[in-house]
C-alpha cells in the first residue's frame, strides 16, 4: 500500500513561534525548514521552556545552562533567527500544567504568530523510542497555549497585569520530529545550514557521542531528510504534522 503523500507546508504567513523545551530540540527537527522561512523573508522566533542545564553528565548545571544557551544563539543565527528566548523552566522536571500554559500563551501573545511550531508531543516516538517527559510536556502545553492565547478570560492576568492583549491569530500549529507527519518543507536550500547550526551545539554532541561532530550531524540530518523523499515528490523533507486552527 502506498504512504499518502505529504502536502507541502501553508506559505501565507509571515509570523511564526517555535517552542520547545531544549536548547538543540529545533535542530534536531526543523532547522532545514526554518532556513528555508528566514530566506523567504518570514519572521521566525524561538522559545525556549529551559536551558538544558541538565542535559550534559559531564557538566554542572549551572555551568551547562549558561553553555546551552551560547550554544542555541549561535545555532539560531545560522538559519536567520534573531529572537531567542528561555523561560527557565527546570530542565528535566518540566511539568505540563496550567502555569506551562500560561508562560507560552504569554509568549503567543507578545509575538502574534499566525504559524505555532513544536516538538513531538506523544508518548513515544513511532511506538519504539520512549519520549521525554519535557518533550511531552511542552508539545501538549503549546497545543493548548494556541487556543489559550485568544481567551482573554483563561489568564485574565496576562491582559490586566502584562499589557497583553489576546490573540487569536494563531492558524496552525505544526508538530516537528513527528511520525505521523502530514506536511513538509523542502529540505534542500537548507540542509547545510541545518548540519552546522547542530553543530553548534558542539559540547552536547561531544557529551552524547564519540563519533567525530561533524559526520554524527551531518549522518543524522541528512538520513532523515531523505526518509521521507518519496513521500514529497523525491525531495529531501523536513515534515510536520500540522493541525489547523
Amino acid at each position: 500500500m502506498t504512504e499518502q503523500q505529504l502536502e507541502p507546508m501553508p506559505e501565507d504567513w509571515q509570523r511564526a513561534l517555535a517552542v520547545v523545551a531544549h536548547p538543540d530540540d529545533l535542530e534536531y527537527g526543523c532547522a532545514a525548514a526554518v532556513a528555508a522561512w528566514t530566506d523567504a523573508g518570514k519572521d521566525v522566533a524561538y522559545l525556549l521552556v529551559s536551558r538544558g542545564e541538565a542535559g550534559i553528565d559531564g557538566i554542572e548545571p549551572e555551568v551547562c545552562g549558561p553553555l546551552r544557551e551560547r550554544e542555541q544563539r549561535a545555532s539560531a543565527a545560522v538559519v536567520g533567527v534573531d529572537t531567542v528566548e528561555f523561560l527557565d523552566h527546570r530542565d528535566g522536571v518540566i511539568e505540563y500544567g496550567t502555569a506551562l500554559r500560561r508562560d507560552i500563551a504569554a509568549a503567543v501573545r507578545r509575538h502574534r504568530p499566525e504559524l505555532l511550531i513544536t516538538l513531538n508531543h506523544r508518548d513515544t516516538f513511532g511506538g519504539t523510542a520512549w519520549n521525554t517527559p519535557d518533550h511531552r510536556a511542552v508539545g501538549r502545553a503549546a497545543l493548548d497555549a494556541a487556543g489559550d492565547a485568544g481567551n482573554r478570560w483563561i489568564f485574565p492576568e496576562l491582559t490586566t497585569g502584562a499589557g497583553l492583549e489576546p490573540w487569536g491569530g494563531v492558524r496552525w500549529v505544526a508538530v516537528a520530529a513527528t511520525t505521523s507527519p502530514t506536511h513538509a518543507v523542502d529540505a534542500t536550500p537548507g540542509l547545510e545550514r541545518s548540519v552546522r547550526s547542530l553543530l553548534c551545539h558542539r559540547a552536547y554532541i561531544e557529551g552524547l557521542t564519540d563519533e567525530d561532530p561533524e559526520t554524527y550531524c551531518r549522518t543524522f540530518l541528512v538520513g532523515n531528510a531523505h526518509a521521507l523523499a518519496d513521500r514529497f515528490g523525491g525531495r529531501p523533507a523536513v515534515p510536520f504534522e500540522v493541525f489547523p486552527r
